[in-house]
């Protein structure tokens, strides 16, 4: 064994004797090396399954066994409960010989639990941010009692929240503990799909004076078996039938453990109801789960210990709830349903399976409406396809993950944090509350004219309200907002109904069916048979058939190499060897079709009846911004009647008569003058997107959505090429 091995806590190395551990992973060295020698924050990135875990884990419960603390010693903050139940479970079992606690805290963990750690906070602390917001706020006398002696912070998957506010709302809370202990704590980042490490380094830094070390270590080469295929559905089909697709997944399913990914919660109700139906009708067992933020928590976790249960199959249809590092056992085999959004995501997928030394299986399978001749050209690529191709090929070329953009004004996480520190602090004087806010790094592009016009808006509608003594406390309205448990998330929340079946919970839908009517949930067909709307319950039995499922999703954005990469996957002539027969030949089909249309030599196409199409090539922020600059400045001159398409795939244009040949050299004019991400945006509009956005002066939100959701130098660098 190593030098870090003999360094670890004697109960540790108990434990690896116990578990016949050879020797510390080289991760886990590295990670020893830098805990125990220098005083810096620490970034793990390495792959799934590599020991990121234990790499956090085994020198900090080293230095809280040589040295404990007087509070908690460490606290762990992961995306999700399921993962921070994961994790509990695996500290719990290192940590049995030693005199050092653990507990988790989230909204399924019991009072009494709670209360024991209240009583005397020691060991470590696994929690969600919005837990944590909820302490800083309910428990601000106790800060210093419960967190004053804090050594180490481990943020898990901290890919889950970069470029978010949920992020963002993070470092506020640990610069905000840092603030009142007077006590900066260590921290430590674990991630397995980072491109650029120097970003989350930054982010992992951010409001402290130490500097972050990423260990470098030769990671092993993994072997991968992939597949796409490609299957159409017929045009008339409502949802209810039996594909081509669902039987081809079923058969790649049915006799092992194997997760199925969808990019939202419909997708994997409906893939579940599909195979269940096979299953019936072939008198195979039923083996499926379905597990997503809107399924009972006793569902999900029975999905869970299927997952884990050893030689029994099991399979299950998940959204990213089951993307993130939940350990759910051994998998042969991921199914992937379309394409993910993003390269991150297709690696966290991936890196699910091809544990043990095995090779990691993930399996595509993308479908699309049967064809005919009246649709039009655009509609006529198969964009799930070359997307699929595209993420795959980025990273088996040239290892490109997306780099995550910080959020330059994240003014709803402003009002947020705000109202957070007054429901603390009771009152404070707004000098005081200005230097404490603007003083956090998440908010370091604010300036204090901004901050000064948010609290006079706020003052107005009764948000806040002012003292005879000048001092500033929440007002009536304001109260309101804060009281609510749902407060403490920066995320915002959906207006669901509970589903039940006599007393068991089965889940959440949006919509409010009618009594008689029928919906698809945990991947079964429900009737309901009562609607409670006091208690917003529905009450429903079991029936046989596959009915509609209630929710709506969005794309998500997606980076512009992306779909520069699936222009070169439609215009080149490379074979892609994971492709199957159906991909295969429907690749064919449309890289035949873009020489038809000479989609090589030009990014505008002409339609039928004066319509055109534009293939951008680019991601979801520059699409929507050429889509305002053809809004606002050439309605008029090019006489645009309607702009439509699929963000980011294409856009349709109906022009005046003769309009055609000025498009391009009008979209190039405009680039070539001062137009800045400011001029897009009307007096009028106030683009409400984050939770909080509707109580932000319209002028502040008109401000952050020209910089964080428009790229004007990004359609100037790439105009040029079409």
């Amino acid at each position: 064994m190593s030098d870090a091995y003999n360094r670890l806590a004697p109960f540790i190395q108990e434990y690896i004797y116990n578990h016949n551990w050879t020797e510390l992973r080289p991760i886990q060295a590295a990670a020893c090396e830098i805990i125990f020698d220098t005083d810096a924050h620490l970034l793990v990135a390495a792959g799934t399954a590599s020991g990121k875990t234990e790499a956090a884990f085994l020198p900090v419960l080293t230095k809280l066994y040589e040295k404990p603390s007087n509070t908690v010693g460490a606290i762990y903050i992961g995306p999700i409960k399921a993962l921070i139940n994961d994790q509990f479970q695996r500290l719990n079992e290192l940590l049995r010989e030693a005199d050092i606690p653990v507990y988790h805290w989230h909204g399924d963990v019991s009072q009494s639990r709670k209360k024991q750690l209240l009583k005397s906070p020691s060991g470590i602390l696994q929690i969600t941010p919005e837990s944590l917001e909820s302490l800083l706020i309910n428990k601000y006398q106790e800060i210093i009692r419960l967190f004053g002696d804090v050594r180490f912070v481990v943020i898990d998957e901290i890919h889950a929240f970069m470029g978010s506010e949920r992020g963002c709302q993070i470092l506020c809370q640990l610069e905000r503990l840092a603030n009142i202990t007077k006590n900066q704590p260590r921290r430590i980042g674990l991630s397995a799909t980072l491109g650029d490490y120097s970003l989350a380094e930054d982010w992992l830094r951010s409001g402290t004076n130490k500097s972050v070390i990423t260990p470098k270590v030769e990671v092993p080469k993994r072997q991968i078996k992939l597949a796409m295929e490609h299957f159409y559905v017929p045009e008339k089909a409502d949802g209810s039938e039996i594909t081509d697709g669902d039987k081809y997944i079923f058969n790649l399913s049915k006799s092992g453990k194997c997760l199925i990914f969808a990019n939202n919660k419909s997708q994997t109700e409906s893939i579940v109801a599909s195979l269940r139906q096979i299953a019936a009708n072939q008198l195979s067992p039923d083996i499926y789960h379905v597990h997503h933020g809107s399924i009972s928590a006793s569902l999900r976790q029975a999905a869970e210990n299927a997952m884990r249960e050893p030689h029994q199959p099991a399979v299950t249809a998940a959204t990213l709830t089951l993307e993130v590092g939940v350990d759910i056992g051994y998998l042969q085999r991921v199914i992937q349903l379309e394409s993910p959004t993003s390269v991150a995501s297709f690696l966290q997928r991936l890196g699910r399976t091809g544990r043990r030394g095995e090779p990691a299986d993930m399996r595509f399978v993308c479908s699309e409406k049967q064809l005919s001749s009246e649709i039009p050209l655009p509609q006529q690529i198969p964009w799930q396809l070359l997307q699929s191709i595209a993420i795959i090929q980025l990273y088996i070329e040239s290892k490109w993950i997306e780099p995550i953009e910080p959020i330059k004004y994240p003014f709803s996480l402003l009002y947020h944090q705000t109202m957070s520190i007054l429901a603390a602090m009771k009152e404070i004087s707004p000098a005081l509350l200005a230097k404490q806010v603007l003083n956090l790094s998440s908010f370091q592009y604010i300036s204090q004219e901004d901050y000064k016009l948010l609290l006079r808006y706020l003052v107005s509608i009764d948000h806040i309200n002012k003292t005879e003594e000048n001092k500033l406390i929440l007002g009536l309205a304001g109260e309101k907002i804060v009281k609510k448990f749902q407060f403490y998330a920066v995320f915002p929340e959906t207006l669901e109904f509970s589903v039940k079946q006599n007393s068991t919970d089965i889940g959440t839908i949006v919509i409010i069916p009618k009594v008689g009517s029928q919906f698809g949930l945990a991947g079964k067909t429900w009737e309901v048979l009562d609607v409670d709307f006091s208690k917003k319950t529905i009450f429903v039995k079991q029936v046989e058939g596959k009915a509609g499922i209630f929710w709506r999703g969005s794309t998500g954005t997606i980076h512009s190499k992306i779909l520069q990469r699936m222009r070169g996957v439609l215009l080149e002539d490379t074979e892609y060897p994971y492709l199957q027969k159906n991909a295969k030949q429907r690749l064919q089909e449309s890289r035949q079709l873009a020489k038809d249309f000479e989609l090589d030599k030009g990014n505008i196409v002409k339609l039928e009846k004066g319509k055109c199409c534009i293939f951008p090539w680019m991601g979801t922020i520059a699409y929507n911004t050429l889509q305002r600059l053809l809004n606002n400045f050439c309605r008029e001159s090019l006489e645009i009647k309607s702009i439509g398409g699929i963000n980011p795939y294409f856009m349709t244009l109906k022009l005046g008569k003769g309009k055609f040949e000025q498009l391009y050299p009008e979209i190039l004019s405009l680039c070539e003058q001062r137009i800045v991400n400011e001029h897009l945006v009307a007096d009028a509009e106030a683009p409400e997107i984050q939770k909080y956005d509707k109580f932000i002066p319209h002028p502040l939100l008109r401000k952050a959505f020209a910089s964080d959701y428009l790229n004007m130098e990004e359609i100037r660098q790439q105009v040029g090429f079409w």
